[in-house]
């Protein structure tokens, strides 16, 4: 099949691989490739060049694995390949930019805003036409932080010109949980019908898959809505709910359940303490979401579903790092809104919970906090409301988050008490 090469992807991973590529080989129409290019090593577009292109991408249900060859990468190339990069994206074949380079990629001191720089004056110099440059990043706001990004990494005045009325920047909301692909994984390739044979890189990832992407693409694309993406004018709900449903009770589940003694998400959520907060805390963000009650419901019921796949080994460590930049916006957020409409609403007891279990989780388990922006072992609630809430730091919240303390410190402890008894909770 012969495949336009008309999509330029930088950061190349698992993720990028079971989501962009899996909707982009769905698509209905002309067939779009992709150019891919990594981040810093040259590892996977080694191995993905030592393949042509093609992987097996393991769908990874409940009931067993499925198996299908993506093969819409037309070329790979290390990151460090500039002459490739620059060719890339002043080719007038090239439409589409995407990038899943991570928060780290669009702070100060990155190199990936340059390096777009730099493709973009090659494609000004080409005279290659508009350009869309789309992040695929679980960033708020996506595409308004990545033209940010852009525009200060930018020192050619006359080039600035040029991007402000040929280059665009769609936010997009993206949602595919993609653990890491183990030895054993690729070893049961073997026995698993429609896989590539002596595949080294296939991706595994879960069932479920989601994208959201505002219509705001400054020139031809594939026709990504056949293959179930919804474009629409405004994302900022679609990102709230995931924020608020999904990242929020990822959040709740990770710190709550490492202090119950559970590893992975699975565990967490079969457990009737971690469920009843979770509960709680979708409930909070059910009244403050801008969306019809019916798809609330329905992305409630599949996060259950999701969560409970024991297939999918999604661990609580490492959902639980970065809390101080990740709570403001899965569950701050949502107790201001709470708040704004209803200044006698108080924090809800799921929100509470969350920041209670973030606190404990710092403070007692110090060896399981992946996060330089968290306070230290000896922080009292104040310190901790410092850091991810300043505004929430009243009487009626600090009570309220204390309490919650109390009740995780008693279900702990009696967690604690079964596994030395060795009952299974």
């Amino acid at each position: 099949m012969s495949r336009r090469p008309g999509i330029v992807h930088l950061g190349v991973g698992a993720f990028a691989r079971a989501h962009l590529a899996w909707y982009t080989q769905h698509a209905t129409g002309q067939p779009w490739g992709i150019t891919a290019f990594t981040g810093r090593s040259p590892d996977m577009a080694e191995a993905l060049a030592a393949q042509d292109g093609r992987y097996t991408l393991v769908t990874r249900a409940a009931d067993g694995d499925t198996a299908e060859v993506v093969d819409v990468v037309v070329a790979a190339h290390p990151g460090s390949d500039d002459a490739a990069w620059t060719t890339a994206l002043a080719s007038p074949d090239t439409t589409v930019v995407t990038l899943t380079v991570t928060e780290q990629g669009y702070r100060k001191g990155s190199d990936v805003p340059a390096r777009l720089v730099s493709g973009l004056d090659a494609r000004r110099r080409a005279d290659a036409g508009p350009l869309t440059l789309m992040s695929l990043d679980n960033l708020t706001h996506n595409g308004e932080v990545l033209r940010q990004a852009v525009r200060d990494a930018v020192t050619d005045p006359g080039l600035q010109v040029w991007i402000d009325a040929s280059v665009t920047f769609p936010s997009s909301m993206v949602d595919r949980i993609t653990p890491a692909t183990t030895e054993d994984d690729v070893a049961a390739l073997a026995a698993l019908p429609g896989a590539l044979d002596g595949d080294r890189v296939p991706v595994v990832t879960e069932p479920f898959t989601e994208w959201v992407v505002e219509d705001a693409f400054a020139g031809e694309r594939p026709a990504w809505e056949t293959a179930g993406v919804r474009v629409v004018d405004d994302v900022t709900p679609y990102e709230q709910r995931k924020l608020w449903l999904l990242n929020g009770s990822h959040s709740l589940l990770a710190y709550l359940g490492l202090l119950l003694g559970h590893e992975t998400v699975e565990r967490a959520m079969a457990d009737p303490v971690c469920r009843s907060a979770v509960e709680a805390l979708w409930d909070e963000a059910a009244q403050e979401l801008p969306l019809p009650a019916d798809e609330i419901a329905g992305a409630r019921a599949a996060l259950v579903e999701r969560f409970a796949n024991p297939r999918i080994r999604h661990t609580l460590v490492q959902i639980a790092s970065g809390g101080s930049q990740k709570l403001p916006v899965r569950v701050v957020d949502v107790v201001q809104h709470r708040l704004d409409r209803d200044p006698a609403a108080g924090i809800g007891p799921g929100a509470a919970t969350l920041l209670a279990a973030w606190w404990l989780h710092v403070t007692t388990q110090p060896d399981l906090v992946n996060d330089p922006g968290a306070p230290g072992a000896g922080s009292d609630v104040h310190d901790v409301l410092a850091v991810v809430a300043p505004d929430l730091d009243t009487t009626p919240v600090v009570a309220a988050v204390t309490a919650a303390a109390d009740r995780i410190r008693t279900a702990a402890a009696a967690a604690r008490q079964l596994a030395d008894e060795g009952v299974t909770a």
